[in-house]
This record gives structure tokens, sequence and C-alpha cells, in this order.
């Protein structure tokens, strides 16, 4: 084990969205490296799932069923990690939800429930756990963004939520930077996850197409992002954007 892998062991890791996909592989991935996790999910049965097959490989973790879009919840949230761990060292927002459609057929509704968990659900979050960093004057937050907020038709409500995410970590990078608490972000873009995999074919297929690597990532290529940024050799960096897409925010191809 390295100085990395023993300085990773015992931290105690919040990971929002954590039922399946991204965030089950973001789970995975630190548990591998001894951390102690904080499961957040609305889904009960994904969460009741994944935290099974963490505890069977010794991981330490705790469950918890919390809507993000509400503050009661969240600072609940919080307090339970608390007073079950002692403390927190790494979130990680990775809540998140679609409702696409063209500007003329998003409903008011629709706008609303994606702005609410994408984007004030990671506010919500980084504002209740911000105390806890500050008092130990050190910590990281990482916050799943997508390559879509550079810009995506159809895709306006969850466009204008993560661009306003990347706002949101670049503005908490500068506000946290002197109690040494670290904000980043990663960008996915088309990756294997139980959202992609329910697209029509076509459209998977002309995806990929259009991609520069001509396939896509893997959650697990998110989770490495995640953890590199959560870990010590990124203690510089701050207030970043990094993009796990393959080449896609950079151009696409048109085949």
């Amino acid at each position: 084990m390295n100085v990395a892998e023993r300085e990773a062991r015992n931290r105690v890791v919040v990971i929002t969205g954590a039922g399946q996909g991204i965030g089950a592989a973001i789970a995975h991935r630190f548990a591998d490296q001894g951390a102690r996790l904080a499961l957040v999910d609305v889904n009960e049965e994904h969460l009741r799932r994944l935290a099974g097959s963490l505890e069977g490989s010794g991981c330490e973790v705790l469950p918890i069923i919390t809507d993000v879009s509400d503050k009661e919840q969240v600072q609940k949230l919080v307090a339970e990690v608390i007073e079950k761990f002692g403390g927190i060292d790494v979130l990680v927002n990775n809540a998140g939800i679609i409702r696409d459609n063209l500007i003329k057929n998003i409903s008011e509704q629709d706008w609303d429930q994606v702005l609410n968990v994408n984007l004030k659900g990671a506010f919500l979050c980084c504002q209740a756990v911000f105390p806890t960093l500050k008092a130990q004057q050190s910590g990281k937050i990482v916050n799943i963004v997508s390559r879509a907020w550079l810009g995506s038709i159809g895709q306006a409500n969850y466009t204008a939520s993560k661009g306003g995410l990347v706002s949101l970590t670049r503005s908490l990078a500068l506000e946290f930077a002197r109690f040494q608490i670290n904000v980043n972000a990663v960008a996915p873009g088309l990756i294997d996850t139980p959202m992609t995999q329910g697209m029509p074919t076509e459209g998977s297929e002309r995806l990929i197409r259009m991609q520069p690597t001509g396939k896509m990532g893997k959650v697990e290529d998110i989770a490495a992002a995640v953890t590199f940024l959560a870990s010590d050799d990124a203690e510089f960096i701050t207030g970043q954007v990094l993009h796990v897409d393959g080449g896609k925010s950079c151009g696409l191809l048109s085949l």
C-alpha cells in the first residue's frame, strides 16, 4: 500500500445519487481505498442493494434515503453522517435527473424538478457540509456536471442546471480556498449507464459514431477522476472542470 492509499483509508465520503450507475461506481472505487461511505439516494431498492454489496466486502457503510432538493432532509443527512463517523472528508454531488425536451415543450414542472435536484441539491449539500470542513480546515468537494453544460439541443433545463453547477463550483472554490477546501467538477461525456442503455438503439449508435473515440466511456472512468480529485495528489487543484468524455468537449465527428 502506497502513501496515498494509506492516507485515503478511513476517510468519510458522502456520495449523493449513489444507487446505481456512476454513483455506484464511485462508491466501489472509494470502498477499494478503505473509505467509510455515506450512500445517499431516493431509491431505497438501489441503495439497499449497493450497501449490501459493499458491506459484504468489509466496507463501513451508512445508507440514507434523502431527497437532496429538501433542505431539512439534507441537514438531517449531514447530522447522521457526523454522528455515525465523527466527521466528513469528501462530498461527491452526483444526484441528478433529466427531463429532456425542446424548450417549447418543457413544462414549468420539468424545469423546476431538474434545477431543484441537479443544482439546488448540490448547493444545499455544499452549504450543509461547509461548517464541518471549515472547522477541520480540510475537505474535498467534487461535483458531477456534464459535457452538456457546454450546450445541447433538447436539454435546456439540464444544461442550465449543469452550467449553473460549474459556476457554483468555481465560486465555492474561491470562497472555500482559505479553509483548505478544494472544490472541483467532473464532466462526463457519453457514458455506459442505465440512463444511456435506455436510449433508442438508433440514437445511441449515432451518438457513438459522433464520438472522437468511437465508443462510450465506462462508469469506472468517472470514478477514477473523482477519486483523483478527492485525493491528496490533487491538493493544489481547485475550481476546475475535468472533462472525461473521450474528446467530445473538443468537438464532434459529423458522421
